[in-house]
C-alpha cells in the first residue's frame, strides 16, 4: 500500500507503508474500544447497583421506622389499657360502696317500719370485679329506685302491737248482731302511745273528721294516702312534709271508738285498700 505526500509543487512523493502496520493499528483501536465498552458497562452496572442499594436501604429504614412506631403504639396501648382497667376497677369499687350505702338506707327504712332488715350478700370492695362496671351502674340505679319506692310507699306498722280489727266486713261494735265494712286495720294501744307515719309524704289533713275523731291524712306517691284515726294528739300540721318513721301523733279514743286504739287506713285513688298487703316488703 502506498501513500502519496506532497514534497513540493513540482513533484509529489510517494511513501510506502506496509499493510501490517495498518493491521496493528486496527487491533489497537479495537482493543481500546473494547476496554472503553467494558469500563462503561462496569460503570453503568455499579451505578444501577448503587441505586438499588439506596432503594433497599430506604425500604429497610421505612420498615424499621414502622416497626418502631408499632412498638411504641403497642406500648402506649398497653399503658392505656392498664390505666383503663385500673380506672374501671376504681369506678366499680365506687359503685359497690354506693350500693352498700343504699342497702344501709333501705334497712334503715325497714327498721323504722318495724320490719326485719333485708339480707343481702356482703360485697367485699377488695375483690376484683367479675363483670364490667355497667352491671354495677345498672344495679346502683335499680337500688336508687328501690330506695325511693320504699321511702314513699306506705309500708310496715304505724304502731307495733297486735291487731284488734281487720279490713273488710266485720261485726258492728255499736250494733250487736249487725255488720259493717271496716276500711282499715285497728292496732291495739294505750292512750298516749306514739304513732309513726309509714311513708314520706305531705300532710293534707290534720284535725277532727267525724267518726275518725282526731285524724291525720298524708298523701304519698302513686295516688296513695294513709289515714290515722282516733288520735288523742296530733303533732303535725296541714301542708307539712313528713318522713317515714316520724311521730305524727298519739293513740287515743276520739270519734267513733270503743276504747284506745289506732285506726290505720290506706287509700289508693280515693278508695280504701287492704293495708295488710303493705305491712311487709316482698322482694
Amino acid at each position: 500500500m502506498g501513500i502519496i505526500t506532497q514534497k513540493s509543487s513540482a513533484q509529489p512523493r510517494v511513501v510506502q507503508v506496509k499493510a501490517k502496520h495498518f493491521n496493528s493499528l486496527k487491533v489497537t483501536v479495537a482493543a481500546i474500544l473494547i476496554v472503553v465498552m467494558v469500563l462503561m458497562t462496569a460503570i453503568v452496572r455499579l451505578s444501577t447497583q448503587g441505586v438499588q442499594q439506596r432503594q433497599e436501604n430506604s425500604r429497610l429504614q421505612s420498615q424499621i421506622a414502622a416497626l418502631q412506631g408499632q412498638i411504641e403504639k403497642e406500648s402506649q396501648d398497653a399503658l392505656l389499657l392498664n390505666a383503663e382497667k385500673e380506672g374501671n376497677r376504681s369506678q366499680a369499687v365506687s359503685y359497690i360502696q354506693d350500693i352498700q350505702a343504699k342497702l344501709k338506707t333501705i334497712n334503715n327504712f325497714m327498721s323504722k317500719r318495724g320490719l326485719h332488715s333485708i339480707s343481702f350478700k356482703k360485697l367485699n370492695v377488695g375483690d376484683k370485679p367479675k363483670s364490667d362496671t355497667k352491671l354495677y351502674a345498672d344495679f346502683s340505679n335499680y337500688l336508687d329506685k328501690l330506695v325511693n319506692n320504699i321511702a314513699y310507699m306506705p309500708m310496715g306498722y304505724p304502731k307495733l302491737s297486735s291487731f284488734t280489727s281487720f279490713f273488710g266486713s266485720r261485726g258492728n261494735p255499736f250494733d250487736f248482731g249487725g255488720r259493717e265494712f271496716h276500711p282499715g286495720i285497728d292496732f291495739k294501744g294505750h292512750r298516749g302511745d306514739p304513732v309513726k307515719c309509714t311513708a314520706s309524704g305531705r300532710v293534707i289533713f290534720a284535725g277532727r273528721a267525724g267518726g275518725y275523731g282526731n285524724c291525720i291524712k298524708i298523701r304519698h306517691t302513686n295516688n296513695l294516702e294513709t289515714w290515722y284515726g282516733h288520735l288523742s294528739k296530733i303533732n303535725v300540721k296541714e301542708g307539712q312534709r313528713v318522713t317515714v318513721g316520724d311521730m305524727i301523733g298519739k293513740v287515743g279514743s276520739t270519734g267513733r271508738s270503743t276504747g284506745p286504739h289506732l285506726h290505720y287506713e290506706i287509700r289508693r285513688n280515693g278508695h280504701p285498700v287492704n293495708p295488710k298487703q303493705y305491712l311487709s316488703l316482698n322482694l
